[in-house]
């Protein structure tokens, strides 16, 4: 089964569970690139070069890495927040590779004290992972929701970007009222300010 437009990009009008299996799908076959995971670190380092206090989270192996992203800004001296992952959002400092466990699914987490939602309230910027974005700043998160109740707690002086794959950036994507939308889009060969 397909879920291919006219152009090679799926669908809109395709739910978005439909639209979740395809681009995973996509991530599955991916073949990973180091020089093109390099150009996407450096476009996020750029990007957020003015912060202070980052929220972003441990990548799972088929999404865009996010480990030297993290790295590079706690030796730069930003302060770097992680996700608790249970069932209401929370957050804990990054403090270093060691001190990372795994947690749910599989995805490492800090080892440090949770700070609850309310400590997303002091990021300048907030990384978040998701499948898909537009230049218009919709998202395709990875479904449940986390981060869209999550970001209820970001301050509003914070940026929200996304990293991607440059095959993720769509024109078009399926929204729901809760879905919160971000205001950057980096992929390892541009960066998409939203318009």
């Amino acid at each position: 089964m397909t879920f291919e437009g006219p152009v090679g990009q799926p669908r809109a009008s395709r739910s978005k569970a439909e639209l979740r299996t395809w681009l995973r799908q996509a991530r599955a076959s991916r073949i990973t690139d180091p020089a093109a995971e390099g150009a996407r670190t450096s476009r996020a380092l750029a990007a957020c070069a003015e912060a202070q206090v980052v929220a972003a989270y441990a990548a799972r192996p088929d999404e865009p890495a996010t480990a030297e992203l993290i790295e590079h800004l706690r030796r730069a001296g930003v302060r770097v927040l992680l996700p608790v992952l249970r069932q209401e959002p929370a957050w804990a400092w990054y403090s270093g590779p060691e001190e990372l466990s795994p947690g749910p699914l599989g995805i490492p987490a800090p080892n440090g004290p949770s700070l609850g939602p309310q400590a997303l309230g002091q990021a300048d910027w907030v990384w978040l992972p998701g499948l898909a974005g537009t230049p218009d700043g919709r998202r395709l998160g990875t479904g449940g929701g986390w981060y869209d109740r999550a970001l209820a707690w970001a301050g509003a002086h914070a940026t929200v970007g996304m990293l991607l794959f440059d095959d993720e950036v769509l024109d078009d994507l399926p929204t729901d009222p809760w879905d919160r939308p971000v205001q950057l889009l980096v992929t390892e060969r541009r960066r998409v300010d939203v318009e």
